[in-house]
């Protein structure tokens, strides 16, 4: 009688630990298929980057261009949610201006501005692609880079 209440006891842990290794084993197939990308693979998070150019110097009311060349995972991004440039004379960052960039169709984005006095500019390129913003910035040299309000 004991072998009997003893082999009925093990024969339903037995059953218990099947059901576990059933359960983790469907809990593993959905989280490898949740975690996937279209491919199967799983997804690979990256964030957009954005080269931005410019000149280092350029001379006072020269138009300059200014360029960001925005890429996600390699590939370039052509079809940004949002690109444009904030430029202000160092130290008057509260008197910035913004011009909105064109959509090159390239992954380029492009904007030409010029700077009415001598100074050294700071500019964002402010990129919102694949929900994401990012916002470089570079300066600039206008003429002799000297301005009024810098020393």
């Amino acid at each position: 009688m004991e072998d009997e209440e003893k082999n009925r006891e093990l024969c339903v842990k037995g059953v218990k630990m099947k059901k576990f290794v059933f359960v983790m084993l469907v809990i593993s197939l959905i989280m490898l298929v949740a975690c996937g990308g279209p491919s199967g693979r799983p997804m690979e998070l990256s964030m957009i980057e954005v080269d931005f150019q410019l000149p280092e110097r350029a001379e006072v009311n020269e138009m300059v261009e200014l360029k960001a060349i925005v890429t996600h995972g390699g590939e370039f991004v052509t079809d940004a949610d949002h690109v444009y440039f904030e430029y202000w004379l160092r130290g008057k960052e509260g008197e910035s201006k913004t011009i909105d960039a064109i959509n090159r169709q390239d992954g380029t984005y492009t904007a030409t501005v010029s700077f009415p006095q001598d100074g050294v500019y700071e500019i964002y390129a402010h990129t919102t692609a694949r929900n994401m913003h990012v916002m470089p910035k570079k300066p600039i040299t206008i003429g002799t880079g000297q301005s009024e309000t810098q020393p």
